[in-house]
């Protein structure tokens, strides 16, 4: 099966479909390098939708994020009404992706601690068909979380403590990658703006046994 992966990054969120199963395809409009999957440089909002299975969309959230402040962030698109109004006319089973502060309909939220990892990160997602979610576990972190990003030109990464007893510390990008349980080559600013594959894989199978389900029942 295949997934349309709308303002794809660095692929993030494409690893994860892929693990699930899902044949990826990337579209951004700048050059992203290290995708690792088919990639075009292209416009999501023009991006042909035909030939897909399903789409997964995760338009710019610097409008609703709270690491932009309120005076800057109607500098910033606000693409996501727009984005939903078009998933929803192509017919297809869709998933976008935004942060916790992004007013997302019918949402879950997904934490990196749910899945074992040592990040607070968390995201919500949309979709047109139902999606369970994972309780976040953070009382299960026995290590510093590493929040990503820390939204610091100079440090876009780096570790914090939820309890006292940790210093705040820089880190290498190996760890972080680590930690975002991401393996494929990716940049310091990349992965502040990626989120951890386990995300996408945990509702690529949710997704997957869906579009198996509507195959039968056509």
């Amino acid at each position: 099966m295949r997934i349309l992966d709308l303002f794809c990054g660095a692929g993030g969120a494409a690893m994860g479909y892929h693990r699930a199963g899902f044949e990826v395809v990337g579209v951004d409009n700048r050059p992203q390098p290290h995708y690792p999957f088919e990639f075009h440089q292209a416009d999501a909002m023009t991006y042909p939708l035909e030939g897909f299975d399903a789409i997964h969309a995760s338009p710019p959230c610097q409008a609703f994020s709270q690491a932009v402040s309120i005076a800057n962030r109607a500098n910033h698109p606000d693409l996501l009404a727009a984005t939903r109004e078009r998933l929803e006319a192509s017919g297809r089973p869709y998933i976008i992706e935004n942060v916790p502060t992004a007013p997302l309909r019918n949402w879950i939220v997904l934490c990196g601690s749910s899945f074992g990892l040592p990040i607070r990160r968390h995201r919500k997602f949309e979709s047109n068909i139902l999606l369970f979610s994972r309780p976040c576990a953070h009382r299960d972190l026995a290590y510093p979380p590493i929040y990503a990003p820390a939204w610091n030109r100079t440090n876009p990464l780096r570790v914090l403590s939820i309890s006292g007893g940790y210093q705040v510390g820089e880190g290498s990008l190996e760890a972080h990658m680590a930690a975002m349980g991401i393996e494929h080559p990716i940049t310091y600013h990349e992965l502040s703006q990626a989120i951890p594959p386990a995300y996408t894989e945990w509702l690529g199978r949710q997704l997957e046994r869906y579009l198996e389900a509507e195959a039968v029942g056509a």
